[in-house]
């Protein structure tokens, strides 16, 4: 990853967010916009560009990634997936995960600090 920026700002009550413009591109950066946190979990946007990408790295909780925009190789337990627009992936707790933009891509990360299952 070359650079990483963050935009504030989180979801407001009865106030519909458009969530491919809710995080914009930045040139050889990742750009993460955290949109809720709380004790049950986060909810993150993230946009790629193209070449960038989030180490191998374990987390103590489930996510899911939802792919909004583009696609992108999520490998999780050394497993590559593919994930483009419309796809919704679970990387399991404990897991080694990483994601490699092919081009642009934008994904909403849901991280539950309660288990899933």
């Amino acid at each position: 990853m070359s650079g990483s920026t963050s935009q504030k700002g989180g979801i407001l009550p009865a106030d519909p967010m458009a969530l491919l413009e809710a995080v914009q591109y930045a040139p050889g950066a990742v750009v993460s916009r955290t949109l809720l946190k709380s004790d049950a979990g986060t909810l993150t946007l993230f946009a790629f560009d193209e070449g960038q990408g989030l180490s191998e790295h374990t987390a103590p909780f489930d996510a899911l990634v939802q792919a909004l925009d583009g696609a992108a190789t999520l490998t999780i337990g050394g497993k590559p997936v593919r994930a483009a627009a419309g796809h919704l992936v679970l990387m399991p707790a404990g897991v080694p995960h990483a994601v490699q933009a092919g081009g642009r891509f934008k994904m909403l990360l849901t991280m539950f600090k309660a288990g899933m299952r």
